[in-house]
């Protein structure tokens, strides 16, 4: 789980008036339906034991909680710690490819993604090494996904006859625009077609998703479809030796969300 906390305090302050008005303050984000403004009190008080903020004349002050929301009212409970979270799935199988005869595996992995930041979040994936999919015992390993055009995802998943290749495409209502299509190309248009603009895992961090809002409480998730080949679609061998070596072929890949 990764956490980020940041503070923002609203602080109103006191007058010889007491009144309330409808929709006080409100934007395009926001709506305080009143206001409060108390009719006395002392900023702060001290001593050697204790040390205390308060004001007179408010009501329902303290801090109220649900499952849907955190309500802090009264004078100086605005106040609120912006949060992040994300889930951590199992790991995954891919299956078995046979070494000389070849074919595919796939698998998908999906992360969810929480928080009540304003601004929202970005989200992005890397491989813990280059190539990210190798033997542990032989090391052997899957080529990296090789694009047709450097830096953007092939709407279609090709390889060639001379290498085994491992790649992923990322999918979710957040998938940023590299990886977004117009139904035959990627990094143009607007679609997130399931099973499309494919990408190889780079050890620096890549970014895949991202959100300009909170999604407090449901969250979003976002999947990564993961495809390793031994064989192109002819069925020629893709090492060049036909064959990979028959070993436990593992990738460890790590997912990141920073607030913005």
């Amino acid at each position: 789980m990764v956490k980020y906390l940041r503070t923002i305090i609203i602080i109103f302050g006191l007058l010889l008036t007491r009144f309330f008005v409808d929709a006080a303050m409100q934007s395009g984000n926001y709506k305080i339906q009143s206001e409060d403004v108390n009719v006395g009190g002392s900023d702060s008080s001290a001593s050697t034991n204790y040390k205390t903020q308060d004001s007179a004349g408010g009501i329902a002050t303290g801090v109220a909680t649900s499952a849907n929301y955190n309500l802090r009212a009264g004078y100086r409970q605005m106040s609120t710690e912006f949060s992040l979270t994300i889930s951590s799935p199992d790991d995954i199988d891919l299956g078995t490819i046979p070494g000389i005869a070849g074919g595919i595996a796939t698998g998908s992995i999906a992360w969810t993604t929480i928080t009540n930041n304003p601004a929202g979040y970005n989200f992005s994936v890397k491989a813990s090494a280059s190539p990210a999919l190798t033997g542990q015992t032989l090391g052997d390993s899957f080529a990296d996904y090789t694009e047709a055009s450097a830096g953007v995802p092939d709407y279609e998943w090709a390889i060639l006859d001379s290498v085994a290749e491992f790649g992923y495409s990322p999918e979710g209502s957040g998938v940023v625009q590299k990886f977004r299509d117009n139904g035959s190309v990627c990094a143009t248009g607007s679609n997130n077609t399931a099973d499309k603009c494919w990408y190889y895992f780079s050890t620096t961090d890549e970014a895949i998703a991202s959100s300009v809002s909170p999604n407090q409480p449901s969250g979003t998730a976002t999947t990564l479809k993961l495809k390793a080949q031994l064989y192109n679609e002819d069925g020629v061998p893709n090492n060049e030796t036909g064959s990979l070596l028959g070993d436990t072929y593992r990738a460890v890949i790590t997912a990141t969300a920073v607030m913005l």
